[in-house]
């Protein structure tokens, strides 16, 4: 019982650790404020909710539904990428709807890569963007994204002195958990790359709506060409509040799409179809509700960014994501992202997220989630006000 092989690969999962002590602290009655997972406390909008409701209470969706999603539901997400970025995607062929974004990358990883196949990503990176690549039996390559240097340079490298040459590569901009933003120049730099090394291209594009200070992240499929060498996966999960709903979609490359729609028709039979006809509404219907949701991640990043600089811990402000990317305090260095992120809740009641939880090029820093309202966020910083003036 103790030989499964893709069970043996995956190193222990470092964020229990601090989960753990988390639960614990919280077993002996103590107010741990959760900055550690990325996952939105507040509601799904309302007018998405009562779509749900009423869909429940029709019998004919209680059955199966499609693994692909909907034909209705996959011609909101095309209509939803032509309005938003001028991509043209024919819902038939170029667009499933998937399990969550999670789900949708593992099951594209098993569809397209062969044992061996070489994969290039970012590190440090969302787990998942690595251990999709090792649970499919890949030869998972890491390309080092550290401030200072220059990520695509590195990846260039990467790809150069890689034997035998990677068929892969799976990016997120903005950047979990970096919060680092790209421009559109960057993915027509990639697309070029893509096809000058024969590579296929995969884009989490969770942060598409969570922009802050005049930027708005580019979309890789809007750059001409990418469809002939990637796929883009967009997710509910943030832009609506929906994380537990777990709904997204994976659009581009007919190929790479066919290759996940089989895979899928053996594995599921596609989200709850309530579910679906609530996205509908939600890609479909007013969009204030996502600038709302936008605004209070902004606020919350300012609260946070500017108490810790006040605080003396050197922090600059994302321009995406809903997260903080913040490095260790020099007094605290030495300890390790893992130990300092432990201090933390034993000391400041605070959680955050070890930064070597997402790659060894991760150590030094920790990930702050805002996912907390501002007055607890403020009481975060009164403990780690305390801890940074030792």
């Amino acid at each position: 019982m103790d030989e499964f092989y893709r069970i043996k690969r995956l190193p222990p999962y470092v964020f229990a650790i601090v989960n753990d002590l988390k639960a614990k602290a919280r077993a002996r009655g103590e107010d741990i404020i959760d900055l550690g997972m990325g996952n939105p406390d507040q509601a799904t909008p309302p007018h998405i909710v009562d779509k749900l409701v009423e869909a429940a209470r029709n019998p004919r969706n209680h059955r199966y539904s499609a693994s692909k999603g909907i034909t209705r539901l996959r011609k909101a997400i095309t209509t939803w990428y032509h309005d938003h970025y001028g991509v043209e995607l024919d819902p038939e062929t170029e667009a499933i709807a998937t399990i969550g974004a999670k789900e949708g990358l593992a099951h594209l990883a098993l569809a397209v890569l062969q044992p061996g196949d070489g994969a290039l990503v970012p590190n440090p990176t969302y787990p998942i963007h690595s251990y999709s690549v090792v649970i499919a039996d890949g030869d998972l390559r890491s390309v080092p994204l550290v401030p200072g240097e220059d990520f695509f340079a590195r990846l260039q490298e990467t790809a150069r002195l890689s034997w035998p040459k990677a068929k892969l590569l799976i990016l997120s901009f903005p950047h979990n958990p970096t919060t680092l933003c790209v421009d559109r120049d960057f993915f027509v730099k990639v697309v070029d790359f893509a096809k000058e090394h024969r590579l296929m291209v995969v884009h989490d594009f969770a942060y598409a709506d969570i922009h802050f200070d005049g930027y708005t992240p580019p979309s890789f499929l809007e750059v001409p060409g990418a469809k002939e060498v990637g796929v883009e996966l967009f997710s509910l999960t943030k832009s609506y509040n929906m994380a537990g709903w777990r709904l997204a979609f994976c659009c581009g490359n007919r190929e790479m799409v066919n290759a996940l729609a089989r895979i899928k028709s053996y594995l599921d039979y596609g989200v709850f179809q309530p579910i679906q006809i609530a996205g509908i509404i939600a890609l479909e219907d007013d969009q204030s509700c996502v600038e709302g949701i936008r605004e209070v991640y902004r606020r919350r990043r300012d609260v946070l960014v500017d108490g810790l600089n006040k605080a003396g811990w050197k922090v600059e402000k994302p321009r995406g994501t809903m997260f903080v990317w913040a490095p260790v305090p020099e007094a605290f260095r030495a300890m390790g992202s893992l130990e300092f992120a432990k201090m933390l809740i034993q000391e400041a009641r605070v959680a955050v997220s070890p930064g070597i939880g997402f790659g060894e090029y991760g150590e030094g820093f920790v990930r702050f989630a805002l996912v907390e309202n501002e007055q607890r966020i403020r009481q975060a910083l009164r403990g780690l006000r305390s801890l940074t003036r030792r």
